[in-house]
């Protein structure tokens, strides 16, 4: 096929006169010690077929034993999730061959499921857009293939570790009432966070803890929906995005050119940007579903359901109208630290101790999750920050105290972030107190004025940035540690208005 160009011009990265319609299947990790239906551990990182027994490896002559706490979890996200909790539902056997199926079959759940109906909220533009959800079941992981390449299409041989083989899911159906990639991405964004917020996964993406299937297809406005494909395990927010912009302009570009697109599974080649055919798409029937002989149907008390939903802590949208409400915070700035669990509970726990929301808002938005991002760290609990709260309201303290100086609290940050140590010690260590003794600064700003004296001549010819450029050599000369107002207003006084 010819070179697929992605879009420039329409709606979200969907080109001009066409339409995508995209539903995702996520499959979500629970956060339980062990397995599905056997006592082997779920940790992360063992060395290879470690952490496997005769129940998960399908051996003859075994019987599973649903685990409760992970039926508990998936109540949890259900009802998180605005979902109609069934108090009856039952595991099925989808069978197919595979080399990471050590039964041959998975068991899941079909017909009857946990849950269903369920809904989030996403925000789009200056409101926001419902995306339904179909059904959340739970299921047990496969083993991990690991390809002797960088993909599967490409490997010479593939190896597996059935560690992961047994590992307790929920998976995730959306209707496919999302229209662009950005609302994918929204849509995972936030359904992340309030499993993360309800305990259910730490959804660490990089680890497998939260996957995505993605599920697209085109068509002309007023049309119904086209043919679909399908794009298998993507684990990352920016894999699900440009995935979805090459396979819509893909499948745009066949029907634009008078060809079909065949319903098919495709793999996400990251680093040739693109979609590669991986196989035919299945259909329910091709699995031969059918009820799990060895495991009962699965019968919830409404009592306990309801127990379940009294347990619930508060979830991101509602702790973002707390903080517009309560805090006053901009709904943007609330929307933005309660997308994160980690990063929310960081935010209030350094205003309890220093109670400026908004002055705390713009260090946590700034220079905390810049930080952040420079290092690669997604939090999944405050302790995965390396500034601890109490550090970071002493140092605004000392900010607002006039004891340091907002560009060598900057700096106090940075040493904070690499070591650990509270503001305070390093201030001291290092002499970084803000020094306001007009004294002292007034030998810097004469020094100053009679080093330059072409740009002094500019400040006179009204050239008003002049002067700060005249600030950062008096700030240069006291290390920073020089009050700015007091700079200011000392040069204005020496050099009078810009202009005369």
């Amino acid at each position: 096929m010819a070179e697929v160009r992605l879009p420039g011009g329409g709606r979200g990265g969907v080109p001009a006169g066409w339409e995508a319609v995209i539903g995702l299947e996520v499959h979500v990790e629970l956060s339980t010690a062990s397995k599905m239906f056997c006592h082997c551990s779920t940790r992360f990182g063992a060395p290879p077929n470690s952490q496997v027994c005769p129940v998960c490896l399908g051996l003859p002559g075994v019987l599973p034993v649903p685990n409760r706490q992970a039926v508990e979890l998936a109540v949890r996200a259900a009802l998180a999730l605005n979902c109609r909790v069934a108090t009856y539902s039952k595991f099925d056997r989808k069978n197919y061959f595979y080399p990471d199926m050590p039964k041959n079959y998975q068991i899941s759940q079909y017909d009857l499921p946990l849950a269903s109906d369920g809904y989030l909220e996403i925000p789009v533009g200056e409101g926001s857009k419902r995306i339904r959800i179909r059904r959340l079941h739970l299921e047990e992981d496969t083993g991990k293939s690991m390809h002797a390449a960088d993909d599967i299409v490409t490997a010479r041989y593939s190896l597996v570790d059935f560690n992961r083989a047994g590992i307790p899911l929920v998976e995730i159906v959306s209707e496919p009432d999302m229209s662009t990639p950005e609302e994918a991405r929204l849509y995972l964004e936030k359904l992340k966070a309030i499993m993360q917020y309800c305990g259910v996964s730490d959804c660490r993406m990089e680890q497998g803890s939260l996957r995505c299937d993605i599920n697209v297809s085109v068509r002309r406005p007023g049309e119904k929906a086209g043919t679909r494909t399908e794009i298998k395990n993507l684990n990352s927010f920016r894999a699900v995005e440009r995935s979805l912009a090459y396979e819509i302009a893909r499948q745009v570009d066949l029907l634009s050119s008078g060809r079909e697109v065949e319903q098919e599974t495709r793999h996400w080649d990251e680093a040739a940007g693109c979609t590669r055919t991986l196989r035919t798409k299945e259909y329910a029937h091709d699995y031969r579903y059918f009820p799990d002989p060895d495991l009962p149907p699965l019968v919830l008390d409404p009592a306990w359901i309801e127990e379940v939903r009294r347990s619930l802590p508060e979830l991101p949208d509602a702790r973002r109208e707390r903080y517009v409400r309560e805090m006053g915070l901009p709904p943007y700035d609330a929307g933005v630290i309660t997308a994160s669990r980690a990063l929310a509970e960081f935010f209030e726990e350094t205003v309890r101790a220093f109670p400026q929301p908004k002055t705390v808002s713009n260090w946590v938005m700034g220079e905390v999750r810049r930080y952040l991002n420079e290092h690669g760290i997604d939090p999944e609990e405050p302790g995965d920050i390396p500034v601890r709260p109490g550090h970071l309201a002493e140092l605004l303290a000392m900010v607002d105290r006039g004891t340091v100086n907002m560009r060598v609290a900057r700096q106090v940050f940075a040493e904070m972030w690499t070591s650990g140590r509270p503001p305070a010690e390093i201030v001291r260590e290092k002499g970084l107190e803000q020094v306001s003794d007009e004294a002292l600064i007034e030998k810097a700003v004469e020094e100053a004025i009679a080093a330059n004296p072409a740009v002094v001549a500019d400040y006179r010819k009204g050239k008003e940035k002049a002067l700060g450029f005249l600030v950062g050599e008096v700030m240069k000369a006291t290390r920073g540690r020089a009050n700015p107002q007091v700079v200011n207003r000392l040069l204005r006084e020496r050099l009078g208005p810009p202009g005369q």
